[in-house]
């Protein structure tokens, strides 16, 4: 019963959500708090909410304060020269600025954090995708995609978790993975080509009217998104014939969508840029060797980089005010989250999920443990955490693979399948990032991006067993 129930409630949120019938938070919290009447414990939802509440406050105050830090280093154009970088490659053309966002995001995801990749692909290229009118769902798409095949990293979480529940050494996990991995990585971006295509049939390539000014117009499309409609692209033949570009003349709008973003802007501290880079460095490496647990690390660096770049309370106080805004989505939508994840487990609903689901296999699919636990990770890991999957699940398919002769580092590789559709989970945190950022309904994110990662899930799969390290 509370096996039908559990996936009863996750259907009810992904359907409600999906059409847009409830917002996510209020889904989050009113469908659980329903199902928990409904199996009979009522009486212990505040118990399962405090217990969710718990263990998701790490969680919720690691992505306040790095929302707080990289808001700040992106305000101070730490990230300017890279943004230029990727955005003299697009120019302004819809299937490069596709591309760069996979590059992009799969550069930055190599520091292990989803919502550090977030932050940082979304504030360099919201602006660029709203400038010239393209769907913002492929943005978000294409970066949880590249972020979730990147996520795999043994320091990126997944990777230690089956190391942990197993007792593996990471290494042994992840290296042999990395062609299949790579083989993930080059169907994110040729995904990302054919989306991109796909946008510049839509929209045209645009390019800027004076070559003069591109430059100057190229440099300030960089940090935060400013909440400004699209630029109106006006479509001009040029060079005769069928073919043609479109020059942007965007009026107003231009102007609205650049407002605060200039070179100029009175946020940026050039004389300080190597300070901020290496208080960077020095931050993610602490991360990458946990020095300290990572919302002290970022409550640290969040505090000396507001000290040290605005000396002065009043501009100190708006800098924070600035982010407020993402800070209170994104540490609203965890707290929800939490009354999901709490009444999940507190009900006892996912454990039931999961052991009915091992249960399904059948007997002559043993041999065959690790391709069914790399399926079976897709489902898994997108209704439930990581940690729920890698040492509640994975260490009873482990044993079950184990008595057909399908070692442990198989098992665990196969694990690792399922991480491009994790990260689109509505129980993943930096999501919300995500989509909070891009100004994105989620509902609208989960109906593009679910078959798009999980198709990327199968390549990995596929790649894993056409190499033999699954």
């Amino acid at each position: 019963m509370l096996t039908i129930l559990g996936f009863a409630m996750i259907a009810t949120f992904l359907v409600l959500i999906m059409t847009k019938k409830m917002s996510p938070i209020a889904a989050l919290v009113l469908i659980p708090a329903l199902f928990c009447v409904a199996v009979g414990k009522g009486a212990h939802l505040g118990d399962y909410v405090i217990d969710g509440v718990s263990s998701l406050a790490p969680t919720a105050a690691m992505l306040m304060f790095a929302i707080v830090y990289f808001g700040v280093m992106i305000d101070v154009g730490l990230f300017d020269p890279v943004v230029r970088a990727i955005l003299r490659f697009c120019k302004a053309d819809p299937m490069r600025v596709v591309v760069g966002t996979a590059v992009l995001a799969a550069i930055v995801s190599l520091d292990g954090d989803g919502s550090t990749t977030f932050m940082i692909t979304v504030s360099a290229m919201y602006p660029l995708y709203k400038r010239l009118g393209m769907s913002l769902v492929v943005m978000t798409g294409v970066a949880a995609m590249a972020n979730g095949v990147m996520n795999t990293v043994p320091w990126g979480g997944p990777t230690a978790r089956a190391a942990t529940a197993l007792k593996l050494d990471a290494a042994d996990i992840f290296v042999p993975m990395i062609p299949a991995l790579l083989v993930g990585l080059l169907g994110v971006l040729g995904l990302a080509y054919v989306l991109g295509l796909r946008e510049r049939r839509r929209l045209g390539a645009l390019r800027i009217e004076d070559e003069e000014s591109a430059g100057a117009k190229e440099a300030v499309l960089v940090g935060a998104g400013a909440a400004a409609g699209p630029a109106r692209p006006r479509k001009r033949p040029v060079g005769g014939g069928a073919d043609h570009v479109d020059r942007v003349d965007g009026g107003d709008d231009d102007e609205d969508l650049l407002k605060g973003l200039d070179p100029e802007r009175p946020t940026l501290r050039p004389r300080l840029y190597w300070f901020n880079a290496l208080l960077t460095g020095v931050l993610l490496t602490a991360i990458i060797l946990e020095l300290l647990p990572i919302p002290v690390l970022f409550l640290l660096g969040a505090a000396l980089a507001l000290s040290v770049n605005y000396p002065r309370l009043p501009d100190q106080k708006a800098r924070i005010a600035a982010h407020a805004d993402n800070v209170l989505n994104v540490s609203g939508m965890v707290f929800a989250a939490a009354v999901f994840t709490g009444v999940l487990q507190g009900t006892g609903m996912v454990d039931h999920m999961a052991g009915w689901l091992v249960d399904t296999v059948p007997e002559g699919l043993g041999p065959h443990m690790a391709l069914v636990t790399g399926v079976l990770s897709l489902p898994l890991t997108y209704f439930m955490s990581n940690d729920g999957f890698y040492f509640g699940v994975l260490p009873v398919l482990a044993e079950a693979g184990a008595a057909h002769g399908v070692t442990p580092l198989e098992m665990a590789r196969a694990s690792l399948v399922g991480q491009p559709l994790h990260m689109s989970s509505p129980l993943v945190p930096a999501v919300y990032v995500l989509v909070g950022m891009a100004r994105v309904e989620f509902g609208d994110h989960t109906r593009f991006v679910v078959k798009w990662a999980a198709l990327t899930c199968l390549l990995i799969l596929a790649a894993g067993i056409l190499f033999g390290t699954i």
